[in-house]
């Protein structure tokens, strides 16, 4: 075989071979659509089961709780009538939302214990009491809290993760932003981010910057849109470009995947049009 025929049978095969590739990483898309329970938290109050099942109903195979352990010791319902609920439709709670009080000494071993029951495998913190984080040094010692919490729940077999807003993107007065703060000091065996990607877009950062940066530390996100004036839509509607972080979950370790709307008119209108939008969307 003549060099000429050897380079173009080369530069034949590298090119398919590249528009297979190309194809395949254009045909991927979100296998289990999850939904953040906040999102429906008026009608979960008022019925929980009824809620549970509809979220069902439009096509979620995820939830993460959100409120529920808000009101320790007390749960309601209790997290064996709520995993009863959770199975009949169907669905499973990979994750919850805690009060950073539930991560004292003496209220998370209830958390753990009634994660168990639900099967979660993630315990996240969204929010840290502000008057603690005011300085840089606030912050470490919300780390330190994670890092310890998080030995606990890895024991129970869970991981411990932190979900963020918009102050987290905010310089501090020594011009650190309190994530790289949170990336820093915890432990990333012991502490994954939960990275609310429509906040993180509020405040300007780069969700592809930080996946590169700290590879594998996100292993959920909160799916949030807003439009250009920074108003809260549904997912599909504003201005994210949802293929090109999707494109990248390899990179920053995204495992799940949570549908939330903080305030929307018609609740069960927006999670069934984000989840239309999502279960089309390849990438």
């Amino acid at each position: 075989m003549n060099m000429n025929r050897r380079a173009w049978i080369c530069a034949t095969t590298t090119a398919f071979l590249a528009s297979r590739f190309s194809w395949a990483r254009g045909d991927n898309r979100i296998r289990k659509i999850g939904l953040e329970l906040y999102t429906v938290r008026a009608a979960l109050n008022q019925d929980f089961a009824g809620t549970i099942a509809r979220v069902a109903k439009i096509g979620y195979k995820e939830v993460e709780m959100a409120q529920f352990f808000a009101h320790l010791p007390e749960l309601n319902p209790s997290a064996k009538r709520a995993r009863e609920i959770l199975d009949a439709n169907g669905l499973v709670s990979p994750a919850t939302h805690v009060p950073f009080s539930a991560l004292s000494p003496e209220n998370l071993p209830r958390v753990i214990e009634a994660s168990t029951v639900l099967g979660h495998a993630y315990i996240v913190n969204p929010s840290i009491d502000r008057q603690l984080v005011k300085q840089t040094d606030g912050w470490k010692r919300a780390a330190e809290t994670f890092n310890r919490a998080g030995e606990l729940t890895r024991k129970a077999g869970i991981q411990m993760a932190y979900h963020n807003h918009v102050e987290e993107f905010k310089p501090l007065a020594d011009g650190k932003l309190p994530y790289d703060v949170l990336l820093e000091e915890t432990d990333p065996k012991l502490v994954a981010m939960e990275m609310d990607l429509g906040w993180a877009h509020v405040a300007g950062a780069d969700p592809l910057a930080y996946f590169s940066k700290h590879p594998g530390r996100f292993h959920l996100v909160h799916v949030k849109d807003f439009t250009r004036d920074h108003t809260m839509t549904d997912v599909g509607k504003g201005e994210i470009d949802w293929k090109a972080i999707f494109a990248q979950s390899h990179v920053g370790g995204i495992e799940h995947y949570f549908v939330e709307f903080d305030d929307p008119g018609d609740p069960f209108a927006s999670i069934e049009a984000s989840f239309q939008y999502l279960d089309k969307l390849r990438f």
